[in-house]
C-alpha cells in the first residue's frame, strides 16, 4: 500500500475473494442509497444477476469483498485489459453506507493496487468517479490517482445527468508516477 489511510480500518476487517454465495449480501449493500449514488448500479438489483456476474468473471477480473464479523461491508473489482492494453486495468468499488469514512475503502483500494502492481504487473490503473463524490476523489488522490478529464452528463443518477471524473494511476519502473 502506497499511502497511509485517513483512518485505520476496523481491526476485525477481513478482505477476501468474492464468492457466488455472496450475491445476496452484495445486493443488500448495492441497494443502499449512498452506495448506489456512488456507483452505476441500478435500483433493485437481483441476487441472481449478481451471482451470474460473479460466476461469469474470467481470469482477467478479480473481485474482493470486505467483511466484519462475516458481514459484507464493501466490494471492489479489478479488470485487466487485454492486448495492447494488457499493462492496464480498471477499478470499481463501493462501501456500505454505515461504513463510509472508517478505512474500509482505503483497505480495499490498497489491496487492489497491491494486486495490480505487485502481482499482475499492471502499470496503469483507471477509474471513473462521480465529480461530486469528494470523499472518493480524496481517497483516490491519496493513492496517487490523478484527474485525466471530466465527462459531462456521463450517467443518469436519480433523474439527473451527472458528470464523472476520469482518473488514473501510473506506476512501476517503466512509467513515472503522476506528480
Amino acid at each position: 500500500m502506497s499511502q497511509p489511510p485517513s483512518q485505520a480500518p476496523p481491526a476485525s476487517l477481513i478482505l477476501r475473494a468474492t464468492r457466488p454465495q455472496d450475491a445476496e449480501a452484495i445486493v443488500v449493500m448495492q441497494s443502499l442509497p449512498g452506495f448506489r449514488a456512488g456507483t452505476l448500479q441500478l435500483p433493485f438489483p437481483s441476487p441472481e444477476a449478481v451471482r451470474a456476474r460473479i460466476e461469469r468473471r474470467g481470469p482477467e477480473a478479480t473481485g474482493l469483498v470486505a467483511t466484519v464479523d462475516g458481514t459484507i461491508i464493501g466490494a471492489a473489482g479489478l479488470e485487466r485489459f487485454q492486448g495492447r492494453r494488457g499493462h492496464a486495468g480498471s477499478i470499481g468499488m463501493g462501501v456500505h453506507d454505515a461504513w463510509t469514512g472508517r478505512g474500509v475503502g482505503t483497505a480495499l483500494l490498497g489491496a487492489v493496487v497491491d494486486l495490480a502492481e505487485r502481482w499482475l504487473g499492471l502499470r496503469r490503473l483507471e477509474l471513473t468517479v462521480f465529480a461530486d463524490n469528494a470523499p472518493a476523489l480524496a481517497l483516490y488522490a491519496r493513492f496517487g490517482f490523478a484527474v485525466e478529464g471530466r465527462m459531462r452528463a456521463y450517467a443518469l443518477r436519480d433523474g439527473v445527468f451527472a458528470d464523472v471524473v476520469a482518473m488514473a494511476r501510473l506506476g512501476g519502473p517503466e512509467l513515472p508516477p503522476y506528480g
